[in-house]
C-alpha cells in the first residue's frame, strides 16, 4: 500500500506554490523532498498531512498520519517526559501502554537522562529528537518531518538520523523535507523542488542516470553552463562534447539537481 501525492497544485492568491507534483509513500520507506527556501518543501508537507487544500491532484494518506512541522512542536514549559504524557493524553493512549512506550522511546532516542528537564533547556538536537519521539509516540501508518535537521550540528544530526531510520524500519512511510542535498541522498526517493515544480524525481541512482549531457570538472569558470563546487568548478555540457581545460568527472545528486536547474533556466 502507497500514499502520498499525485500531479499536486497548490494556488495560494496569485502564487502557485505547487504545481504538478508527486511522491510516492510506501511502508518502510523514507521520501525525501530536497530544495532551497520558497522551493515548496515545507507547502508539500502540509498538502500531504491535509492542513493545505489543493487546487488541482490528489492526495492520499493513512487515517494514522503525524506531522512535525520546521519547529521541534516542544512545549518550553513542559520536562521532557511531561511533553510525551501531553501527547500521549491527546491521543487517549492506555495508560499502561504509553508509560512503556515513553520509557522506550526515551530510551532510543537518548533522552532518558533528561527525562525531567524542561523543554527550553534542551539543545536543539535534543529538541528535535523529542519532537520526532512525540511524532512517532502513537504509532503512525505515515511520519512527515519538515526540516527536522535544520541548524544542528554533525553528531545530532547522525543521532537523529538514527532515530528516523529506526521508525521506518518499523514500517512506516516517512516524508521528509531537507535543503542539504548530502542528507536527501539518504531516502529511497528524491524529489527536488525549485519554485514549486519538480526538477527531478525517483531513487538517486536513477536521477544521477538520467542526467543529459557530460560533466566535468575545472580549475576556472568556463562560462554559464559552471559552477563552483568545493575548490574547483563544475562544467556542464549539454550536448556531451568534449570541455577543453576540464576533465571529464561523475556526476553526484547534487550535479544532477544544478543541471536540472540550469536546463530549466535555459529552456
Amino acid at each position: 500500500m502507497s500514499w502520498g501525492a499525485d500531479r499536486v497544485t497548490v494556488v495560494f492568491g496569485e502564487t502557485t506554490a505547487l504545481q504538478e507534483v508527486s511522491v510516492d509513500l510506501r511502508r518502510g520507506q523514507i521520501a525525501m523532498v530536497v530544495g532551497g527556501d520558497g522551493a515548496g518543501k515545507t507547502t508539500l508537507c502540509r498538502t500531504v498531512v491535509g492542513l493545505e487544500n489543493v487546487s488541482g491532484g490528489v492526495v492520499s494518506r493513512p487515517p494514522r498520519t503525524c506531522f512535525q512541522p520546521e519547529t521541534s512542536g516542544v512545549w518550553a514549559d513542559l520536562t521532557v517526559l511531561e511533553n510525551l504524557q501531553f501527547v500521549a493524553g491527546g491521543y487517549h493512549l492506555a495508560l499502561d501502554h504509553s508509560r512503556a512506550r515513553i520509557d522506550e522511546l526515551l530510551e532510543v532516542t537518548g533522552l532518558a537522562p533528561a527525562r525531567d528537564r524542561l523543554g527550553r533547556q534542551l539543545s536543539g538536537g535534543m529538541r528535535q529528537k523529542l519532537g520526532v519521539a512525540m511524532a512517532v509516540l502513537s504509532e503512525p501508518d505515515l511520519l512527515v518531518l519538515d526540516e527536522p535537521t535544520t541548524g544542528l550540528d554533525p553528531v545530532s544530526r547522525l543521532e537523529l538520523w538514527s532515530f528516523i531510520n529506526r521508525s521506518a524500519q518499523e514500517g512506516r512511510a516517512l516524508l521528509i523535507s531537507t535543503t542539504y542535498v548530502d542528507e536527501a541522498e539518504r531516502g529511497d526517493i528524491v524529489v527536488a523542488l525549485d519554485e514549486g515544480r519538480v526538477l527531478a524525481s525517483g531513487s538517486v541512482e536513477s536521477i544521477v542516470d538520467s542526467m543529459p549531457g557530460r560533466l566535468f570538472t575545472a580549475s576556472e569558470s568556463l562560462g554559464e553552463t559552471s559552477w563552483h563546487r568545493g575548490q574547483a568548478w563544475r562544467v556542464w555540457s549539454p550536448d556531451g562534447a568534449d570541455v577543453p581545460r576540464a576533465s571529464p568527472t561523475e556526476p553526484d545528486l547534487a550535479d544532477v539537481v544544478t543541471v536540472a536547474a540550469l536546463s530549466r533556466e535555459m529552456s
